[in-house]
């Protein structure tokens, strides 16, 4: 009468792609506080944003990479994998996006 659809399975999420989501949230957090903060004091920000914005676009670099590694290894859930490198690849963008903006506006 009622279909029992239980599937059991051994693959789990990788550990390194949980790393890049969880790089790519605090990237984009980040980025999000820095813009935030650029917006409402009129651009009058002090010089440790750039460097936070520096080390945000290291996060995302390494939560690519991550995010890629954890894609290739078998028998594992790519959720968090294609999650982690969408975020990161976002940051980068938006970063790229400010910076040509900075230097041709």
């Amino acid at each position: 009468m009622w279909k029992k659809s239980f599937m059991f399975t051994s693959r789990e999420h990788s550990q390194k792609g949980i790393m890049a989501t969880i790089l790519g949230v605090i990237s984009l957090a980040s980025l999000v506080y820095i813009i935030w903060s650029s917006y409402t004091t009129a651009g009058k920000i002090p010089l440790q944003y750039g460097a936070v914005a520096f080390l945000t676009m290291i996060f995302a670099f390494v939560g690519i990479v991550l995010g890629v590694l954890s894609k290739s290894e078998r028998d594992k859930f790519y959720f968090f994998s294609y999650l982690g490198i969408v975020l990161n690849v976002l940051v980068l963008a938006t970063l790229s996006v400010i910076l040509y903006a900075g230097a041709y506006a």
